[in-house]
């Protein structure tokens, strides 16, 4: 029998994952729309449904983003954009300095 206080914790559990799986569908929405222009509604469609699979096993968050993959590769969507990969990554013009650590003595 659980308490009122496991109640709430569960509900409270329940209320962030539901809320963190929302977000990263909305992130992975964008993702896919970069790589398959004007196909929004299939992305969409494709992830509900595997956000409904998500939810039968015991991390949907952690495990969305590759049903999603899978599920897309099945299509055989041709990609117009860069790899799904490189969605993220900045872009090459960009540069980016390396620090590399200095040894310092000090005469004490």
């Amino acid at each position: 029998m659980q308490t009122n206080q496991e109640s709430a914790a569960s509900a409270v559990l329940l209320q962030t994952l539901t809320g963190a799986l929302s977000e990263l569908k909305k992130r992975l929405k964008y993702d896919y729309e970069q790589v398959y222009p004007g196909l929004g509604d299939i992305i969409q469609l494709v992830l509900d449904e595997e956000e409904a699979n998500a939810w039968e096993l015991s991390f949907p968050h952690l495990f969305l983003p590759d049903l999603v993959e899978a599920h897309i590769a099945k299509l055989g969507l041709q990609p117009i954009g860069p790899p799904h990969d490189d969605v993220l990554a900045p872009p090459a013009s960009i540069e980016m300095e390396n620090y590399q650590p200095v040894l310092a003595y000090a005469n004490c």
